[in-house]
């Protein structure tokens, strides 16, 4: 038997359960592995809450953890029982002590990447290589914002951000976070609690406005967000911390300037085993080149999921945040 949480209804934090389950061999091209860190995520919520449908009740939950391959399956060359790996996509099931799932969304990691590291990160950080490296390749000299910039992605965000030579302009709700976000890289912020964010772009950009805005709070920050952008700029949406965006008339885009808009996500990029090792590849890179640090900042039990999820719902965490099995 292993332990693992799962919940069989949605709404808040206490329908999760920690339960005994018989572990899941794995099959055709699939990899159990033994987690000895999980990475803590707001689509994690998005499940929890209905907002994403789990595909069947009871489920699972967690998509993202690090530890050492425990079983092989048929038709896996590429991973072996004892090699050190990481995850970020998957079924639903990482909030566990042994997790099964396909071996191509599993990688090896490399021996300057700890298991508590990965497990922060690796769902973190390649969603900033997606949103930074392909759904916008910056080259330097843009100038974007970021919401939720002392966030687990947003913290990331500001350091490759920095290291490309880009100004990112951060929102944050409290002068502790912007200091944060200050000091990961961040070239300026605005406390969305006691500022005009449209109007502090507008000075701090001498009217140019931003290149690219990464949103993922969704339904609160939408229409300010556009707000923010140059004409032909890019809206990317790619979070729902706040809901999702509905009603849009995709008129306002042309009434505002001309703007892209685009929903991506972490699927959509790493479609393919070798796509979702290169992106890994750059990711490992910064982080043994130092550009990037993962800051660790609240660890939980696996006891203690639904308390975790809390505090990252209520946005009192900074950092990431990590269940130890």
């Amino acid at each position: 038997m292993s332990k693992r949480i799962q919940f069989a209804h949605t709404g808040g934090s206490e329908v999760l359960e920690l339960v005994d389950v018989n572990p899941v061999e794995p099959g055709q091209d699939e990899v159990r592995v033994a987690n000895k860190a999980v990475g803590l995520n707001f689509i994690d919520i998005y499940f929890r809450t209905g907002l994403y449908p789990a595909p069947s009740m009871p489920s699972g939950l967690g998509t993202e953890g690090a530890g050492v391959v425990d079983a092989v399956g048929e038709g896996v060359t590429h991973l072996n029982v004892g090699d050190r790996v990481a995850y970020a996509q998957g079924p639903l099931g990482a909030y566990a002590e042994l997790h099964t799932l396909p071996a191509a969304k599993v990688v090896k990691l490399p021996d300057f990447v700890d298991f508590e590291t990965a497990a922060a990160s690796m769902l973190k950080g390649l969603t900033v290589q997606y949103l930074l490296r392909q759904t916008y390749q910056l080259k330097g000299g843009e100038t974007i914002l970021f919401h939720a910039a002392a966030g687990g992605v947003g913290s990331i965000a500001c350091q490759w951000a920095k290291s490309l030579g880009v100004k990112l302009i951060g929102t944050v709700s409290s002068q502790e976070k912007a200091d944060l976000a200050m000091a990961n890289g961040a070239w300026a912020t605005i406390n969305y609690s006691e500022e005009s964010v449209v109007e502090r772009v507008r000075e701090l950009t001498n009217g140019a406005m931003c290149d690219v805005v990464y949103d993922s709070v969704g339904k609160d920050t939408w229409e300010m967000s556009l707000d923010c952008l140059k004409s032909r700029g890019l809206m990317v949406s790619f979070g729902n911390a706040s809901g999702p965006v509905d009603g849009v008339n995709i008129g306002i885009l042309n009434q505002k300037g001309a703007l892209y808009v685009t929903r991506p996500s972490l699927n959509g990029y790493a479609d393919t085993r070798e796509r979702l090792e290169m992106m890994c590849e750059e990711f490992f890179a910064m982080i043994e080149s130092g550009k990037i640090n993962i800051d660790i900042a609240n660890r939980y039990s696996l006891a203690e999921a639904g308390k975790a999820q809390d505090a990252l719902q209520s946005r009192k965490t900074t950092g990431s945040s990590i269940l130890l099995p």
